[in-house]
This record gives structure tokens, sequence and C-alpha cells, in this order.
């Protein structure tokens, strides 16, 4: 039978409200005496506090979520690793729900979270379009932060890659390597990410005074499997190019896989570039050049912000936007010029 705060009031011969002054560390009308005689009581007793109970009464659960479009995907780990470590440093737990960027999961979860009187949320949306769970989340009241996506919600505090700036320099990587003739490999239409990195990729052709084909641009979906798809459209096209940027390391390595298949030299016929450096990018053959995200420090970011706001230290519109860095490894051959 599980013992209650009654119990160890009874035994100690005090008033549930010493007690609780004594588990939530409130030293004010209570003497040493009778603090070390209710510890040891606890202790003997194995009592556990009722932490949603508590979380009622102190309003503080000390538990935040975290919602992500996709587990599977080696870039989200380190992030969330971040989120933990950092949320641990200042006492809080982490509820992680993955949505597989379905937009009615990611319905739920909020929901979840919200039920679960979580005191802050990191938000990374499966779309930006997905106004109906982000006004959802605005309308609870609980703090959040966007991670990873740029939403435009007045008030809103969000870290974020700064992909406009990170695929110009990749693209501006591949013309200084003599490359005129580039395709490219986007995010989802509905992404802000793969809008940030699309930009960037039309911008740095543009100031390098090579015209923008929209012809050499495919969508995909951050998955392995759209970049694989994504190559064979791109090689069905009556167009002859030199290089491929993928809006992300996954799709870079399906794209590689789909010109193995076809017997194409990587990079002696076509060069292949990501965006993210996980782990695979460093073990593909030839080794991934691509730009590296800061992703341990998006989540430690992510949460400093968060516990700003739930200790109201900010009211929001709290910008951090990380610059990525360029990793030149194997995949890119220089092209005479």
């Amino acid at each position: 039978m599980r013992v209650t705060i009654k119990d160890i009031a009874k035994e100690a011969g005090v008033s549930i409200t010493t007690v609780s002054r004594v588990i939530n560390n409130k030293t004010e009308g209570v003497g040493e005496e009778t603090r070390e005689r209710i510890l040891k009581i606890i202790d003997e007793k194995g009592y556990t506090p009722n932490y949603i109970a508590r979380g009622l009464v102190l309003k503080k659960t000390q538990v935040v979520g975290v919602i992500i479009p996709d587990i599977m995907n080696p870039f989200f780990p380190e992030i969330i690793r971040g989120v933990e470590d950092t949320a641990a440093k200042h006492g809080y737990n982490i509820i992680l729900c993955n949505t597989d960027s379905k937009w009615d999961k990611e319905k739920e979860y909020i929901k979840l979270l919200i039920d679960k009187y979580v005191d802050g949320i990191i938000y990374t949306g499966s779309m930006q379009s997905d106004r109906e769970n982000i006004e959802e989340l605005m309308d609870s009241s609980i703090p959040f932060v966007f991670l990873d996506r740029f939403v435009h919600v007045d008030g809103a505090s969000y870290v974020c890659d700064d992909g406009v700036a990170g695929m110009y320099e990749m693209v501006s990587y591949l013309i200084e390597e003599g490359h005129r003739n580039i395709a490219y490999i986007s995010g989802a239409r509905e992404s802000s990410t793969a809008r940030d990195r699309l930009e960037g990729y039309k911008k740095a052709l543009i100031d390098h005074g090579i015209p923008f084909n929209p012809e050499l641009v495919v969508h995909g979906d951050y998955k392995m499997s759209s970049g694989k798809l994504g190559m064979g459209e791109l090689l069905k096209l009556p167009y002859q190019f030199t290089a491929v940027a993928c809006a992300n390391d996954l799709m870079a390595v399906g794209a590689l896989d789909t010109l193995h298949e076809k017997g194409i030299e990587v990079p002696k016929e076509i060069s292949i570039t990501g965006y993210d450096d996980i782990y695979l990018a460093g073990m593909t053959y030839p080794k991934l050049t691509t730009m590296a995200q800061a992703k341990y420090s998006l989540g430690v970011q992510a949460m400093k912000l968060l516990v700003e706001l739930m200790d109201g230290k900010s009211t929001g519109a709290e910008e951090i936007v990380l610059r990525p860095r360029l990793v030149v490894r194997d995949s890119v051959e220089r092209r005479r010029i």
C-alpha cells in the first residue's frame, strides 16, 4: 500500500503542512530537529511524493515536452541530448514526442502535453502551415520555443540554423571549385528550413552570375528515400550538371545510392554535397562534403531560452540563429574553369 503524506505526518506527530514544507525544502516555521525526524521517517517508509498532485499545488511539474518530426533522422538525437543535458541542470525532465511529420500526431501530442501540465514545450513543427496546432499551443499559455523552424508568430522565441547563409556558402564553394551547372534537391515546400536553404542556393547562383533554372530543383522530404528518387528525377532531365547540392545529408546519401546504382562516379562525374553533418556523412563513399550544424548547441540554447521563459526572466521574442560550418571531405571534385 502506498505511503501518503498523511501517514508521514501522523508518524511524526506534525501537521501535513509541516511535512509538505520539509518535502519542498521550505525551512520557515520548521525546526531542525523536526525536519530531521520527518526526513528519517520518509526514508524508513520509502515515501515517494505524488508529483502530479504536487505539480497541481505548486503549478510546476518540472517536466517539459519536446516535439520533433522524425526521431529516425540522425540530425535530431544530438539536439535532444543538448536539450536533455540542459534540462537536467535546471531540474527538469523531458517528454519526447515524435510526430513522423504528421499533422494529426502533432495535434495529439500538443493536447497530451497540455493535459500533463508540462511547464514548457520545445517545438519543431512538421510544417509551418499548421497554424491550428500553433494556435492551440499559444492558447494554452504554456511557454514554448520554436526549434529548427522559423514561424512568424508575434512574441515567439526560436532557435535555428542560418539556412540561407549556410546553403549560400555551400553553393559558393561549388562554384569556386569550378561548377557552373548545379542541381538542387530541396526539402518539402511547406518547411521554413527548406525555403531558407533554397533561397541560399538561388542567391549564390545569381550573385555569381549564374542564371537560376527552376527545372534543376526537385523537392524531397528530408528522408533518404526522397534523395534517391530526387536524384533519379534529375538524371532524366535534358540538362547537363556537374554537381548536386542537397538540403540535408540523408537526401545526399540517397542521391549517392542512385548514382552508384547507375554506375556514375562521384565526384569524378558528379559532385554531391549535403547539409547537417550527421554521423553518416563521414561514413559514405566518398565521404560527404557538408555544412555542419551545431546540433548539440541548438538543443542547449533552446532549453536555456525555455527556462528563462518559465522562470519569468524573458517575455519572449528572443531569436538565436547559429551559423553552420563548411566541412570539406571527398564528394566534390575541382573542375577546370
